[in-house]
Formats: C-alpha cells, structure tokens, sequence
C-alpha cells in the first residue's frame, strides 16, 4: 500500500492538463451494454474505477479493447453473463449503473449492493421503485439486487423522491430501449448526466431535456455504436484552483471547462483570487495573498459541489477569517475534520456544518485518507504545512485523481509517493 510525502510550504506554479471525467465515464461505459455495435470512447482518465468498469464487462464476457492513444472500444454482443459481482460492486458504487442497460437490452440482470466510499446512506431505492415503475420485477437476497422483465420495460412517468445521479442516469439509459414515453421528474442536473444524455443520443437514442429536472426519453427499437469523447473533470479542475488559492499560487489548467464551474469560481473570487477563463482553460492567480475566509453550502447542481466541500474546508483551515462549509447533501462527509485538526487546524462541527477559525500555518503530521475527496482535502492541507505530511490509504485518491502527484510536481509542489 502506498503513501504520500508532501513537504509543504511552496506556492504552486505552472500549468496542468485535466483529465476527463470519472463521473461521466463510468455511466458511458455502462451505456455500452445497449448495443451490440462497437462503442469506442475516448479521453477516459486513467483511473482505479475506470479499470474496476472494465475488469466489470470483463468478467460478463465483454472484452473492451484499448488503442494506442488509450482509447477504449467495447463490443458488448459478446456478453455471456448479466450479473454484476460483489468482489467488484464492493470497490466501486457506480457498479450499479449496469443494473438498467442490461435489464432493458437483456431482461435480466443481477447486481451485487453497492460498496465505494463511505460517505453515507445512498439509497439503491430510488433505482428499484423506477424500474419496477416501468415493469420489472426486482427482488433483494443474497445481497443481490436481481431484475427481470417478461418482454420490454413500459415507458412510465417516474418522480425522484430525492435528486439522485445514479438514479437518473439508470433510468434514463433503461429508458433508451423501453416501449414509449419516459419521463423523469426531479431529474439530476449535473453536467456527468448531461454528457451521458448528449453519448446516448449518439448512439441513437431519443432524449430530450438533459440538464434541466424533467428528462424526456422516447424509447426505441435499438442503439448503434458511436465514437463520443468524455466532457473534463470539473472536480479534478476545482481541487487544483483550490490547491493553487490556498498556497497563494498562480496555476493555468487545460483542457477543461470554466461553464460548469461557475459556483466554484465565484468563491474563488470571494476567496481573494483573480480568475481569467478562456473556452478550454482557466487561470488562478493569487498574487502571493493569503486567502480568505469564505463560506459555502452544498447542494445539487448548478449549486455548490459536495465533491468540493472537503477542499475549501482545507483553504479556510489557513486562510484569513472564520468560514462555515454546510453539508447539505451527504450526512457523513466531515471525516477529514478530526485529521486535519490533528495538523492543527481550528475546525469545529456542529451538526451538518463545519466553523473553520483560519490558522496562519499548518503543521505536518502523518493523517489518513477516508475517502475520495477528504483524501484530497488532506494534499491540500499538506501543501499549506510546515514540516512533513504523510497521507495514508491514498488507494482512495487513485479512484478518482489522474497521477496526482505527478501533476502537482509539474506545479512545484514536494510530493512523493512511497511505499508504505
């Protein structure tokens, strides 16, 4: 198992490329399963949960064949089998997102309940009810949620209790196949579920309304192979500006796009940062400053990210003021706290929200990741620290950031990777 040496106390500099985003490519993989045609996808970022998606058609039968510019191109009218593994779904949540291709383009699937981060209740209910709405019979055993239909799913009106993204994009891709009309209502909103849509479109699907809370999906008889390029990361993006904003540095990234960052942006302003944006690129500098204290309340989309409350709690730890973060999405997001105090940080939890009494430095300590984003929260409060950081289970970073203490080395940043 590895770790990470950061030596803080350098403003970083430079520029980095963005990679693209795990969040639209792990449903995109999914959505291949709806065709017998080749897929081919391209600027997959080269992560844990991208290989986990794959070694996950792997073992259906699907053989993904990946080019010489890592693209990947999937053939899924190999499939053999329709069920989905605990060995795998333990790692990795968005496992669930084959439970409605195969159940529309197969009419069975089984699907092991989900594991991935622990970060609170994310009901696999929402999922259930709907696809029982268009016809499915789902029973729960064995730790197995297994579906099957007589036929085709029936297109149905289907009203999310809660905004879920898995939800939707499950339904939406089972939708694609179904007899007639799907409505989704209280649909999520993120940009991942947008790009999903725009992917199945061009495979030959028949959605309206994506990016807005009611999703349209006319059904129809079959889907053809296409070749679709994943959107950025916009949450790869956010952690690097908010690296930069808070070791008062001057950063340039690439390859990404400033439209869906907007409610990150502007508390990067608030925070003391002058923000330039150009089509593909964004530019964060600092001018030396300290930050300020700024605070924020998470929600969906368009709001402020959850994947991005964890970052600017590790910003406000050393910046100048007291900031409150309110958690209004995930209720067990804050276990970055307890190891970021241990750095000497002066972080208070009450309730769903965090008080953070800037500190004029951290200091190094050994801390350990908890999750995805907390991990990176804990680079972050590395890079503003006095002394040595050593951040342990960082198995939980690779899920979801490209090489990156590679990039941060690009940036300046004294960043290693040992093994532990």
């Amino acid at each position: 198992m590895d770790r990470l040496l950061i030596n803080g106390g350098v403003s970083l500099e430079g520029e980095i490329r963005i990679a693209g985003a795990k969040n639209s490519a792990l449903p995109i993989l999914a959505a291949t399963l709806l065709t017998h045609e080749t897929v081919q996808i391209c600027n997959l970022p080269h992560l844990y949960d991208i290989t986990t998606m794959l070694e996950l058609l792997g073992c259906m039968g699907v053989q993904p064949i990946v080019d010489e510019k890592l693209n990947v191109e999937v053939d899924s009218s190999t499939i053999q089998h329709f069920s989905a593994p605990y060995e795998l779904v333990k790692t990795m949540r968005a496992s669930i997102l084959v439970l409605g291709p195969l159940l529309t383009r197969y009419g069975k699937a089984e699907v092991a309940l989900p594991g991935g981060c622990a970060i609170g209740s994310r009901p696999v209910n929402l999922h259930i009810s709907a696809l029982e709405a268009m016809g499915a019979t789902i029973v729960v055993e064995d730790g197995y949620i297994k579906a099957s239909i007589d036929g085709k799913l029936k297109g149905a009106h289907i009203f999310m209790d809660l905004v879920t993204v898995t939800g939707t994009e499950n339904v939406m891709m089972a939708a694609t196949l179904a007899e007639g009309q799907t409505v989704i209502e209280n649909a999520a909103r993120e940009p991942e579920v947008v790009d999903l849509a725009n992917c199945l479109v061009e495979m030959g699907a028949d959605i309206s309304g994506q990016g807005t809370d009611t999703i349209v999906v006319n059904g129809v008889d079959e889907l053809k192979g296409c070749s679709y390029s994943v959107m950025p990361d916009r949450i790869e993006t956010g952690t690097y500006l908010i690296a930069a904003a808070a070791t008062r540095g001057h950063i340039k990234v690439k390859d990404t796009r400033p439209d869906i960052l907007e409610s990150v942006l502007s508390k990067l302003e608030q925070v003391g940062a002058e923000i330039k944006v150009g089509e593909n690129w964004i530019e964060l500098d600092m001018h030396g400053q300290r930050p300020h204290s700024v605070s924020v309340r998470t929600a969906p989309y368009p709001a402020f990210p959850t994947d991005m409350q964890a970052q600017f709690t590790a910003l406000n730890s050393v910046a100048d003021g007291t900031g409150s973060i309110t958690e209004t999405v995930f209720e067990n997001r804050f276990m970055h706290v307890h190891e970021m105090n241990r750095m000497g940080a002066s972080i208070k939890v009450e309730g769903n929200t965090v008080i953070v009494e800037g500190v004029d430095a951290l200091k190094g300590a050994p801390v350990m990741a908890t999750d995805l984003r907390a991990s990176a929260s804990l680079i972050i409060a590395g890079l503003v620290s006095e002394n040595e950081t050593s951040v342990d289970r960082i198995y939980h970073i690779d899920r979801g950031y490209e090489c990156i203490e590679e990039k941060l080395q690009l940036l300046g940043a004294r960043i290693r990777r040992v093994p532990a």
